[in-house]
């Protein structure tokens, strides 16, 4: 396994990032690396994307891959890399209507997207829900 966050996410975990090194063997990825910089992963046999932000599924579904995560999932679709992507968005991130439009183009291109019923449903706005991550590694496996 292979930690990558978007930028967003790093800042947060800005004192904790080498903690999943030491779980996993891996660096986290959280930006691009510079030319020349040898890539610090194996290649994916698949990729889970989760919790994945309205931001982050609507910069993958459109092609803008600004942030490292953006990049890696839309590289992966193009290499044909199995992958699995499971929302955390809140009822009213919900309701706009670029999400549902992101969501069909990525289940177009084959990523299998958990959401609804088996996969990940929006919470009230300020309320914290328990994240399916049982539905989230399940998916995987399949894959």
């Amino acid at each position: 396994m292979c930690p990558g966050l978007t930028p967003t996410a790093a800042e947060w975990l800005d004192q904790d990032l080498d903690s999943p090194r030491t779980l996993t063997g891996h660096p986290i990825r959280h930006r691009y690396r510079r030319p020349g910089e040898p890539d610090v992963w194996p290649q994916a046999d698949v990729t889970l994307v989760a919790p994945a932000t309205t931001n982050t599924i609507n910069r993958i579904a459109l092609g803008l891959t600004d942030t490292w995560v953006a990049g890696f999932v839309a590289e992966g679709i193009g290499k044909r890399i199995p992958i699995a992507l499971m929302p955390c968005v809140n009822a009213t991130y919900a309701e706009h209507p670029q999400l549902p439009l992101s969501l069909a183009t990525l289940s177009t291109a084959g990523v299998r997207v958990l959401y609804g019923p088996g996969g990940f449903q929006p919470n009230p706005p300020g309320e914290k829900w328990p994240y399916p991550w049982d539905a989230a590694l399940d998916a995987i496996e399949d894959l």
